[in-house]
């Protein structure tokens, strides 16, 4: 650990923990441990235990992250879970606070919340769950009625772009450029990706989105997690809640939440049952026949956005083959190559495992 006034001492535990983590905590708590806690590729993460000031015990989870898209990452967690628990308390953590310090080397972005000891190998009650979900969706309304957020927030470390929209289309295409161009600096240029990139947003997405906001149709904004997969929930051991974290959100349509459902590593959220009991709560946006094929498309984000942070993930040719699909049906275009049905998860029904390194 650095010597300097800096950083706690005299401590229990194997991190080292800074003096500006402690200052978003209340006035008068003493440090008790730090300890190193979970797996996360893009951060490295912490239970810090604590007694407060009225001799009270308490546990907190502190993740820091350095390099691309760490202030995102951690502001944004800190206001969407902030978001997400004034509109459905207890769904997510609570954020105790974020902020930065120099350890010597770089800068480190923190983000602090409550601890939860959880169970990460049970699949969630599909019925409570979706309720939860779907009251999310309800609840959180846009502050303004627009797409977007207030700040930059992050799915993994790739930053979002959300900056506030009337048209989903044209707040959707903001994201998706974002992974393709993460995407090409990771994996480098590759000409027919990128002609079928160029016709998704010239032609897919202002037909397929658009039809939902025209001829008389509209969607409301929704606070959305962002990052919902099975890796990002778990089950609380002492109260058996669902608890939902890592959110990086924006006022979003609701259906783009389940985009990641669609991916090659969903390995419950694939099940028919979570999205059935879904549409109990909430229906399907008009077109309603249009539903797998929007589906199909936000799956591309979460796809790209793997491609980005995995260097020669396959991601990237299952997300191409679903640009190919979408393109052939909604626009067109005589120079792109064939969608092949045996590259395509919907058909193949393949499932390859999330391989999740923790960071050094």
């Amino acid at each position: 650990m650095p010597v300097s006034s800096s950083w706690e001492v005299d401590i229990e535990g194997n991190f080292p923990l800074h003096k500006a983590v402690v200052e978003v905590m209340p006035r008068g708590t003493k440090i008790v441990s730090a300890e190193s806690c979970g797996i996360s590729a893009w951060t490295k993460t912490a239970k810090i235990s604590v007694i407060l000031e009225d001799g009270s015990r308490k546990r907190y989870f502190l993740k820091c992250a350095t390099g691309q898209g760490a202030r995102p990452l951690v502001e944004g967690e800190f206001h969407s879970a902030s978001a997400i628990d004034a509109v459905v308390p207890g769904l997510v953590p609570k954020a105790a606070g974020w902020g930065e310090y120099d350890n010597g080397k770089t800068q480190v972005y923190f983000f602090l919340g409550d601890f939860h000891d959880m169970d990460f190998s049970a699949a969630p009650d599909p019925d409570y769950l979706m309720s939860q979900i779907a009251d999310l969706h309800r609840k959180g309304k846009s502050p303004n009625g627009l797409f977007g957020f207030p700040i930059p927030t992050a799915c993994g470390k790739m930053e979002r772009t959300v900056i506030w929209e009337k048209s989903w289309t044209k707040s959707f295409t903001h994201q998706l450029k974002d992974v393709i161009k993460y995407d090409n600096e990771t994996n480098g240029q590759w000409l027919e990706y990128d002609a079928a990139c160029q016709q998704l947003i010239d032609g897919v997405i202002p037909r397929l989105l658009g039809a939902l906001q025209s001829d008389g149709r509209e969607i409301t904004p929704a606070l959305i997690h962002g990052d919902l997969w099975e890796r990002n929930i778990g089950i609380d051991m002492e109260t058996g809640d669902t608890v939902l974290f890592d959110p990086g959100s924006t006022y979003a349509h609701n259906e783009m939440e389940f985009g990641t459902w669609r991916c090659t590593w969903a390995f419950y959220f694939n099940s028919p049952i979570y999205m059935r009991l879904y549409q109990r709560h909430i229906e399907p946006s008009e077109p309603v026949d249009e539903w797998n094929d929007r589906n199909r498309l936000y799956s591309i984000h979460p796809y790209l956005n793997d491609s980005a942070g995995h260097p020669g993930s396959f991601s990237r040719q299952i997300a191409y083959n679903d640009m190919l699909y979408l393109c052939e049906k909604y626009a067109p275009l005589d120079c792109l190559e064939k969608y092949d049905p045996e590259k395509d998860v919907s058909v193949t029904g393949a499932y390859v495992p999330f391989a999740m390194k923790q960071l050094e």
